[in-house]
């Protein structure tokens, strides 16, 4: 008999420490080799550690919302054979989720318009649950199980579980893994209503990991940034007219939703507007005006709020904006983000889509100083000119615009002037495509 200590390796991203956020195992239990034993957070990612070994579990580091620095004991396993510890040879996959700089706003990320021919306002949404895979009738449980791969800690906890590896999807690399089976238990798990009145029992929840960091994000946004919200309402008739005509025509191209036209619309105002895509740095107290548009997109997933980011939204056609975004909300799903497409971004769009209410007022992405979110879209009667110096009733589609600005970079006026761009670009959608 010998131990084995697991230590916390290098996740290669320069941190120091990472929280414990859950544990698998416990003292006394027995682990098989590429078993989870548990899920590490740090400031970008949460990584699911594996043992390298089998054995029965001797120590742990602590408890979950420890921090453990990188190179210390994580667990000791006691294993049959003698193991020579040291350096961690266990594996690490990343599930990459960095805390979001706040977003008030729950966004979805696939947007969708709320009418079949023209929609309501984009939403985007990311629930990430796998989803059930029909098996082949015809197939044995030996042939079916022969196609998939997982390692054997998986496939005894998916049989304890009954259930069929078949029918998971796997996330990464064809691969299945225990974070797969969480999903799919969390996305079958059945159950009731409970009856009006029905009295629930307390629960004391720690705050850890994700949620913690948003918490502490958002918290730091109210503290520092002096926050002035602007509204203004915007016809997008013409708009979701324009829209729906495109996605008629669009062949092979991704379907074009709300989105890429408002981020084309922004982007083209940007350039006048220069203080309305900026970071403030508070300690050195300077203010960077950025050239590029690094657009972040308020994403909430199952695992919470995430921003990933588009790149250089200033270059892209709409199309080529439908097809990131599409992307990039694939990836949030999935957990396979990379760290560099979750930061970096220098002005932020949050929306609750069909959601969104009369009018939102987002926080700020810390240390950005605005963020855009368009509202849900409403048909209502509306007085519009007749042609012959008349006016006439007619229903018309609206969306109110809501802008948070930092008071510190920016004023109201410019926060008020660069909305009214933009809303004469989005009443006026020929203007979007227009070089």
């Amino acid at each position: 008999m010998g131990n084995f200590t697991f230590r916390l390796p290098d996740i290669g991203e320069g941190i120091a420490e990472a929280e414990i956020v859950a544990w698998h195992v416990k003292v006394g239990d027995m682990v098989e080799e590429d078993a989870r034993i548990a899920d590490m957070m740090t400031d970008k990612a949460t990584v699911e550690m594996e043992s390298p070994v089998s054995g029965r579990i001797v120590s742990v580091a602590g408890e979950v919302g420890d921090m453990v620095a990188i190179g210390s004991a994580l667990v000791t396993i006691e294993t049959k054979g003698e193991v020579e510890s040291g350096p961690s040879t266990g594996t690490g996959r990343a599930e990459v989720v960095e805390a979001p700089a706040p977003a008030d706003a729950e966004v979805a990320e696939r947007i969708e318009a709320e009418t079949p021919d023209a929609g309501d306002i984009a939403r985007i949404e990311a629930h990430g649950m796998p989803q059930a895979v029909p098996a082949q009738p015809a197939e044995t449980p030996a042939q079916t199980h022969a196609k998939v791969l997982a390692s054997p800690a998986v496939r005894q906890r998916a049989h304890d579980l009954g259930i069929d590896l078949a029918t998971v999807k796997p996330s990464e690399e064809g691969r299945i893994r225990h974070a797969d089976l969480d999903q799919f238990l969390a996305y079958n798990a059945t159950g009731g209503y409970r009856a009006a009145g029905a009295r629930r029992a307390d629960e004391a929840i720690k705050v850890i990991g994700l949620r913690r960091r948003i918490a502490e994000n958002m918290a730091a946004s109210k503290r520092h940034i002096p926050h002035f919200s602007y509204v203004e309402e915007c016809d997008v008739t013409a708009l979701e007219t324009m829209r729906a005509l495109l996605n008629e025509g669009r062949g092979d191209k991704p379907r074009l939703t709300l989105l890429p036209l408002l981020i084309t619309a922004i982007a083209r105002c940007v350039p006048q507007f220069p203080m309305i895509n900026a970071r403030y740095d508070d300690e050195a107290n300077v203010v960077t005006r950025h050239g590029a548009i690094h657009l972040g997109v308020a994403t909430q997933t199952p695992g919470g709020l995430m921003v990933p980011v588009i790149r250089n939204a200033q270059s892209l056609n709409i199309w080529q904006l439908a097809r990131e975004i599409a992307r990039l909300a694939d990836a949030a799903r999935n957990g396979t983000a990379k760290s560099e497409e979750l930061s970096g971004s220098t002005l932020t769009i949050t929306s609750l889509g069909p959601l969104g209410g009369i009018a939102t007022t987002p926080v700020i992405n810390r240390p950005e100083v605005a963020i855009v979110g368009p509202n849900r879209i409403i048909e209502r009667p509306m007085f519009v000119a007749d042609g012959m110096g008349g006016e006439r009733i007619e229903k018309r589609k609206l969306m109110n615009l809501s802008i948070s600005c930092d008071h510190r970079v920016v004023d109201g006026w410019d926060a008020a002037s660069f909305v009214q761009a933009v809303r004469r670009l989005i009443e006026t959608p020929v203007l979007l495509l227009a070089d």
